[in-house]
């Protein structure tokens, strides 16, 4: 049993001896999973633009290294690998070192993004950059795509492999709303489909595929924009109310250990899935002891334009 509050109460946790590679790991929601995975034993390769030496066009302080070294701190050990997920000798190149220095992967979780600095919200495509869209397609889908093909046949070596497609948004919400952005919009749902497209590719050779999606993130850029921290962001309500609703990072994270220490996990496969979801089925919490909601939470609250209220959402 765990011995982390909020962790899982009624299952084994432990992913010693597992490797997993988070495609993404430089800060928000890959960073969460990559500390969780690390907390439940695993090795875990984290990948990023953004290194000590080195930032990314995203401009942010968080690096690679600083998430490998909380991955190590919380048990299990980090390796950081600078790799921009757009070239695909690099990303090459790390999966022969994972090879070379394990012989397997366990996990695959593709958490690349990038491009909210690219995206003109509520922009119409005429309007908008078109080099900006494009490369928040490939920032979003190409990533993607160019990971798994060389991640995936290392991990099809054994059955039981787990691959996580990260987005935002349900299948069925983004399906029925326009998320702010053509670009954006399709970035996304393409990021849903892939979750299914990975499960029919996978299923044969027993391994799982889904996608995921965090709430509301409070990711470090988010608080920042907010002007709060993690230990106070409820200050930030009386600037947006329904933030109320809003998760840390750890809960996606919790959500990836959940699915990865599930023998029965192949239920899931090909479905579109919530951090929120998934806490539901397997009675993980967040941070703070609460169970945010944040998809049944939009439908019925937010959207409709009710007053702010998580009660019955957390």
């Amino acid at each position: 049993m765990s011995c982390f509050p909020g962790r899982l109460a009624v299952m084994e946790t432990t992913l010693k001896g597992k490797v997993a590679l988070v495609a993404g790991a430089t800060r928000g929601t890959g960073r969460a999973i990559a500390t969780e995975l690390g907390a439940a034993g695993a090795t875990v390769y984290c990948t990023g633009r953004t290194t000590r030496r080195d930032r990314s066009e995203m401009g942010r302080p968080e690096t690679i290294e600083e998430t490998a070294e909380r991955v190590t701190a919380a048990g299990g050990e980090g390796v950081a690998v600078p790799v921009d997920h757009l070239d695909p000798e690099q990303v090459r190149a790390l999966v022969e070192r994972i090879d070379r220095e394990h012989g397997r992967l366990d996990i695959l979780v593709n958490d690349i993004w990038g491009g909210d600095h690219l995206t003109a919200w509520n922009t119409p495509v005429w309007e908008h950059s078109l080099d900006d869209g494009l490369r928040i397609l490939r920032l979003a889908i190409d990533t993607h795509l160019i990971t798994s093909h060389y991640a995936l046949p290392l991990m099809i070596r054994n059955p039981g492999g787990l691959h996580v497609e990260v987005t935002d948004g349900t299948w069925e919400y983004n399906q029925a709303n326009y998320r702010l952005c053509a670009f954006y919009d399709l970035a996304k749902v393409s990021v849903n489909r892939l979750g299914f497209s990975m499960a029919h590719e996978l299923r044969p050779h027993g391994c799982t595929a889904v996608c995921l999606t965090p709430g509301w993130l409070r990711s470090e850029a988010m608080l920042e924009g907010f002007g709060v921290t993690e230990e106070n962001w409820r200050d930030a309500l009386d600037k947006q109310p329904h933030f109320v609703i809003s998760e840390s990072p750890a809960y996606t994270g919790r959500a990836v250990v959940a699915l990865a220490t599930d023998p029965q996990r192949e239920r899931w496969s090909g479905q579109s899935l919530s951090s929120g979801q998934l806490a539901g089925e397997y009675g993980f919490t967040d941070v703070d002891g609460s169970r945010p909601d944040a998809w049944r939470y939009l439908v019925e609250v937010q959207d409709p334009d009710r007053p702010a209220d998580a009660t019955g959402y957390r």
